[in-house]
């Protein structure tokens, strides 16, 4: 069986995010990899987690989040794959802090390729691996095939609440939607904004920086400072 239809096979008519959870899984047993997530991008920013192998993947996409660099932002800027055999190499610095940070987790190579939907370039299917080396021919043509698949949950989640707010006007749309992205760091930068008498831009630097200072993701310390149970000093 093809690619494509293993693929296909693993998804067996699923829908939204647990088809996009399914082909990671599917990616993680058909293409030699030890994790795999599905990123959504907008305006140079990880925006959600489509979809994801696991939980390992799922931290590894928000650590691109929180750094504000990494593989499926590379991916998706360049319009092009996005193929990392070693991080360890000295020849291959590209991301200065993502990169050393990822190999404390032990992964050591990363690949993404661009999902594109309608023309667009929304997001990246990331890719990661344990042990250094390239994607062979089959791996490769397989990952692609797999980006390309991406785009089918998103469209699905897309044309659900699109359906709800045309149809029901007293539903709340967009929620599954809502539910991937990062809302919360948002409100947070805005409650920083308003607390520190800063722009937006620096009080995003201060939010990823305390999370990446104390080893949390963004999301979590944005948690906390709606919550008020954190509260990032001026200096």
């Amino acid at each position: 069986m093809a690619v494509r239809e293993q693929l296909l096979a693993a998804v067996d008519g699923r829908r939204g995010a647990d088809a996009a959870d399914r082909l990671c899984e599917a990616c993680v047993t058909l293409l030699d990899v030890d994790a795999a997530a599905i990123s959504v991008v907008f305006d140079g920013t990880t925006t959600g987690t489509l979809g994801s192998s696991g939980e390992h993947a799922r931290a590894y996409d928000e650590l691109q989040f929180t750094l504000g660099e990494g593989p499926c932002l590379e991916s998706v800027t360049l319009r092009e794959p996005v193929l990392v055999t070693d991080l360890a190499d000295p020849q291959d610095r590209r991301w200065t802090v993502y990169g050393p940070a990822m190999m404390e987790l032990r992964i050591r190579g990363v690949y993404a390729m661009p999902v594109v939907v309608a023309g667009e370039y929304v997001g990246a299917l990331d890719l990661f691996r344990v042990l250094p080396g390239r994607l062979a021919g089959a791996q490769l043509s397989g990952a692609i095939v797999a980006a390309e698949l991406a785009g089918i949950p998103l469209l699905d989640l897309l044309d659900g609440d699109l359906h709800a707010a045309v149809t029901e006007p007293g539903s709340n749309a967009w929620t599954e939607l809502n539910a991937l992205s990062r809302i919360e760091v948002s409100q947070a930068t805005g409650m920083l904004v308003a607390q520190l008498g800063i722009e937006p831009a620096e009080a995003l630097v201060r939010l990823r920086a305390h999370a990446y200072a104390t080893g949390r993701a963004a999301t979590e310390v944005a948690h906390d400072i709606l919550e008020r149970r954190l509260r990032l000093d001026g200096d």
